[in-house]
């Protein structure tokens, strides 16, 4: 009797075994034809806003926009290609390097240099368009958002309603996503700009990052 209980017990083992064998083969043929899904990447283009004039990479909101969206299953991996000072003219003679690695969303946020130093807003708007058209050119799926911004008005009412207007404009040509203002709720506030009351502060940043977070949400 004893041998007849060892041997069920040696047979329940074996078919145990067998079956989690199997599992677990299933489980790696089911890896290897569907691997998981690869972070989407969003590649943020634009110039010391982007980048966090005076802050940390960490404190700028491509940083913390990360953060928080890879809260959710879908993961994201962000590229902070901001450069301070940078022009529309200086983006386009960039865009062809930054573009070497795969791009899901492309956010471009240029524009606002020129408009500072009262450039003409035709060549500012064509060579926002000639970075756009380079990033379709390269990866036609790839979903295109255009950061808007403004320009204070001491550069003159018609100057800056066509600047303003800019950004809608190319939106609405090129089927992008448009954020109508980046700096919403954060512009004008002395607390939540540094001392050149342009560039925002950490707690900006984090303020951008929050209203940016539903746009983006949508995309991936």
């Amino acid at each position: 009797m004893i041998k007849i209980v060892s041997r069920f017990n040696q047979f329940q083992q074996y078919t145990i075994f067998m079956v989690v064998g199997k599992y677990s083969l299933l489980i790696v043929l089911l890896t290897a034809f569907f691997p998981a899904a690869q972070p989407k990447t969003i590649l943020f283009f634009g110039d010391s806003l982007t980048a966090g004039y005076g802050l940390s990479p960490e404190e700028a909101f491509p940083a913390l926009l990360e953060k928080e969206l890879n809260k959710t299953e879908k993961k994201v991996r962000v590229v902070n290609a901001g450069l301070s000072g940078e022009t529309s003219a200086g983006g386009l003679s960039r865009i062809d390097w930054i573009l070497r690695q795969p791009v899901d969303v492309f956010v471009l946020e240029l524009g606002a240099n020129d408009g500072l130093r009262g450039l003409p807003l035709d060549q500012t708007q064509k060579n926002l368009q000639s970075i756009i058209d380079k990033v379709k050119a390269k990866y036609p799926a790839c979903k295109i958002v255009l950061a808007g911004m403004m320009v204070p008005p001491n550069m003159g009412k018609q100057y800056t309603d066509s600047f303003r207007n800019m950004y809608p404009d190319l939106a609405k040509k090129n089927n992008a996503t448009l954020i109508h203002f980046l700096l919403d709720g954060v512009a004008g506030n002395e607390k939540l700009n540094q001392a050149d009351g342009i560039h925002p502060t950490a707690e900006g940043h984090k303020i951008i990052a929050n209203n940016l977070k539903s746009v983006f949400e949508k995309l991936i």
